[in-house]
């Protein structure tokens, strides 16, 4: 049998480096790709796997360079890599352009080199925004399916929202025209925790480092989806590997979970390790006002009292995936915060 091969786009990040890992530990081999090659030995010694099945290659996403040569001999794509900033931007452009040329630029050397299969990471940040009926004002929220697309013009749908359901738009779109039997899927994950292996991680991993530093001086009334970045990587082999999947969704979500209930967790499992999470809510109009200094803070605002559920029934139905528990994913994300000193108590 010919060993599968396949590239796994921003090797660098999160989700990329628990998705490298599971690929290889299943035979596969790995191209993937990094902005600059400077960050091989380093991305290297994180993941710790068999160097001779891993090979990397300089690309970004706005620009064409490497692509190609990153692909050869490839049946195989996980595109993962797309701009997930810390902070707010000026311009929702800034994020718009590398997510929807990006994922356009690889699905083309994809085409062209052959490539059998195309997952895509999404988000549910292309699913959930825009509805109204989210739960604001006190009510239980509303549940969303694969069905379910983000209104990108809508008034909750913030530069990061807008770049993930826009990008995944132009590529179906792409696809159904110029695909030429090319299988495409998407992956859309909720907030992804669990844990982390240096102090270069994640955007989502944020809100566990402040909670667990004191950082927050209370609770936002906010609410996410939380899943594992383990069980995130395990869906994207299966949907690499499954028959029949073309134009499939499948949210990667476990339940969503208000800020309050995220510390209470961390509080119960951690012990005096979680004596600077904060136990009270933190009023709305103090949000708001901090909002007038800090336009992170000000992103959100608009999320205040709104909650959102995800229904991953599909990709336990279809594909038989099985996501670990949330509190799981919320401590040993805490933990690993710990353990790497990036959280000093």
């Amino acid at each position: 049998m010919a060993t599968k091969s396949v590239l796994v786009s921003g090797g660098s990040g999160y989700i990329a480096g628990y998705l490298i890992r599971q690929l290889m530990a299943e035979g596969w081999t790995v191209h993937t790709t990094v902005r600059s090659l400077a960050r091989e030995g380093a991305v290297r010694r994180l993941l710790a796997v068999d160097d001779a099945r891993l090979r990397f290659f300089a690309a970004d996403l706005n620009a064409d360079a490497g692509w190609a040569q990153a692909m050869t001999g490839c049946s195989h794509v996980a595109h993962v890599a797309s701009p997930f900033p810390a902070a707010a931007v000026k311009d929702a452009q800034q994020l718009i352009v590398p997510a929807r040329d990006g994922v356009l630029r690889a699905l083309r050397a994809a085409r062209a080199a052959g490539v059998q299969r195309f997952v895509m990471t999404s988000s549910v940040a292309a699913i959930g925004y825009g509805h109204g009926d989210d739960g604001s004002g006190g009510g239980t929220g509303r549940t969303f399916t694969e069905a379910d697309w983000t209104v990108p013009d809508s008034s909750d749908a913030l530069a990061y929202v807008q770049s993930k359901t826009l990008a995944e738009r132009a590529a179906r779109d792409w696809v159904a025209a110029e695909g030429q039997g090319l299988v495409f899927c998407s992956i859309n994950p909720s907030l992804v925790l669990g844990p982390v292996w240096s102090a270069d991680m994640s955007t989502s991993i944020e809100l566990v480092r402040r909670l667990l530093s004191g950082a927050l001086p209370g609770c936002p009334d906010l609410a996410f989806g939380i899943v594992d970045v383990r069980d995130v990587a395990d869906l994207h082999v299966r949907a690499l590997e499954a028959p029949g999947l073309d134009g499939e969704r499948f949210i990667a979500s476990g339940p969503s979970l208000k800020i309050i209930q995220i510390a209470r967790i961390l509080k119960q499992q951690l012990g005096a390790q979680a004596r600077k999470v904060p136990t009270r809510g933190l009023p709305d109009w103090l949000l708001r006002l901090a909002a007038v200094f800090d336009p992170a803070v000000r992103q959100v605002t608009g999320e205040l009292g709104k909650l959102r559920h995800y229904d991953a029934r599909h990709a336990r139905e279809r594909l038989g995936w099985v996501p670990r528990p949330a509190e799981q994913s919320i401590v040993d994300a805490a933990r690993s915060l710990l353990a790497l000193g990036i959280v000093k108590l």
